[in-house]
């Protein structure tokens, strides 16, 4: 990860209301969330969480995909491993296993949807 990508990407997240988003997205795994569950769990006025949603998807950390009328959020694992990355790689002079564990986040995999028949 470059500078600028990390620095867009911390600047997205010191927000209270866009941290307490994305770590509901985090938490939510691959599958993600619609808009309207997240602003139920947010309380948060539609204008203001598309606001903060688009900051977050500006930053890389959030993408939608369209399932018929439903927006479905989804944290970007990869963004935010490579973020967790660049903050730690020189962490203990470059030995990472001498400060901690590995620190990356493997989300579980989205689960298998049936077909109408």
């Amino acid at each position: 990860m470059e500078l600028i990508n990390a620095v867009a990407a911390l600047s997205a997240l010191a927000h209270e209301g866009r941290l307490e988003i994305y770590r509901l997205l985090v938490a939510a795994g691959p599958a993600g969330l619609t808009v309207g569950k997240i602003a139920k769990r947010v309380k948060m006025p539609g204008a203001t969480l598309s606001f903060h949603l688009s900051q977050l998807k500006h930053a890389g950390l959030v993408t939608a995909q369209r399932n018929g009328r439903e927006l479905i959020q989804t944290a970007d694992f990869g963004r935010m491993n490579d973020l967790v990355g660049y903050l730690t790689e020189t962490c203990c002079g470059g030995d990472t296993a001498a400060c901690m564990p590995s620190l990356v986040c493997s989300p579980a995999k989205k689960p298998k949807t049936r077909k109408a028949a």
